[in-house]
């Protein structure tokens, strides 16, 4: 079986919705990061799979290849796994590549909330069952757990510091592209705010008697990001120094109702099949969308958040939904070598009772 190894990875500026990235259409964002992947690659790729939730429909990811002058032989392929959407679309290239599929894949995700069609979001599971919107979810869940407005707000305001460390260090400058007229910047970070005071006074949002408020869960916003995977045969053929070994992952379906238990349960899954415990992993990325999910997250699965999200995560950044997933690849991508890491691992909880885990052994120097 062949190994899937990640050789590049790529974001855009992260912005809020109707921000500083509301003019440019999804292939737009997309088309700059798939241009900035195939840099130096001699031979096109096998093909380019992107994830996207919020539209515009049709096939993002061909009209994303298209936009970014690949050659028209190069397919695409769009991927609707809600906010797990970008990790799907990775997810899938790595296995791809195992299965003798192709040798070089452009995968990630890419999200316009700005321009996107619809009004309302679409259902995520029957009536029936339950189809709560997310922040009313995790409220349920941080009352079920027993998650405390004063835990959620501890680690926002760890998401945000490390996040507003990082930017003043630079950690982000070799990840971002650049845009025409857009700062190479996230623009949800601000460096000079008072988050620990801001957190205080924020109110429940969601629910009445809730513990989820604007500053302990993330925003909506654009931007796009992916990855450039080979098989380590090729990757040493073309002369590239992979950083990032695809070691295997797993999705898992929960209960739509508990949506945010659903990165727990891959996780789970993903650790008993390669024989893991959770202290073998180094380092964690995983999706933000409300505090509740690493606190619940942490206490589970016993990961420290030392080792969660070092960078700060989407509660400071945001979240572009189909986006997100591949945006916390490319996060690790970027972290794991300095920090001496020998296992990643990525995971996202998603609406409609969904979670996706992804193992990663990092490649040394």
């Amino acid at each position: 079986m062949k190994r899937a190894v990640i050789v590049q990875a790529k974001r855009t500026p992260i912005g809020k919705q109707n921000g500083m990235l509301k003019a440019l259409p999804p292939e737009t964002l997309a088309a700059s990061v798939i241009q900035e992947l195939v840099q130096g690659l001699d031979q096109p790729v096998d093909d380019i799979l992107f994830g996207n939730a919020v539209g515009p429909g049709g096939n993002v990811a061909r009209l994303s290849a298209l936009e970014s002058g690949q050659p028209t032989s190069v397919p695409g392929l769009t991927i609707d796994r809600q906010c797990g959407s970008g990790l799907e679309a990775i997810r899938l290239a790595c296995h791809l590549i195992q299965g003798g599929a192709g040798e070089i894949f452009i995968a990630g995700g890419v999200e316009s909330s700005s321009q996107s069609p619809y009004k309302k979001r679409a259902r995520f599971s029957p009536e029936s069952i339950g189809d709560p919107d997310m922040g009313w979810a995790a409220d349920r869940i941080a009352e079920r757990y027993g998650i405390t407005k004063e835990m959620q707000d501890d680690y926002a305001l760890l998401s945000y510091r490390r996040a507003v460390d990082s930017l003043k260090k630079g950690c982000f400058m070799e990840e971002l592209v650049s845009l025409p007229g857009i700062p190479m910047k996230d623009e949800s970070i601000h460096p000079r705010l008072d988050y620990e005071r801001m957190l205080a006074r924020l109110s429940p949002c969601f629910t009445a008697n809730g513990t989820v408020t604007m500053g302990n869960c993330c925003g909506i916003n654009d931007g796009a990001a992916a990855v450039l995977i080979m098989s380590e045969e090729k990757a040493d053929q073309l002369g590239y120094e992979p950083v990032l070994r695809f070691k295997n992952s797993a999705v898992a379906g929960v209960d739509p109702n508990y949506p945010v238990i659903g990165a727990i349960e891959a996780t789970s899954r993903l650790l008993e099949k390669e024989g893991l415990n959770p202290t073998d992993i180094d380092l964690v990325e995983l999706n933000e969308a409300f505090a509740v999910k690493p606190v619940l997250f942490s206490r589970e699965l016993s990961i420290p958040y030392e080792k969660m999200n070092v960078g700060g995560g989407a509660i400071a950044f945001g979240h572009p939904y189909g986006a997100s997933g591949a945006i916390l690849l490319t996060r690790l991508f970027h972290e794991a070598q300095p920090h001496r890491a020998k296992y990643c691992l990525s995971a996202i909880g998603i609406g409609g009772g969904l979670g996706i885990s992804v193992l990663l052994e990092v490649m040394s120097k």
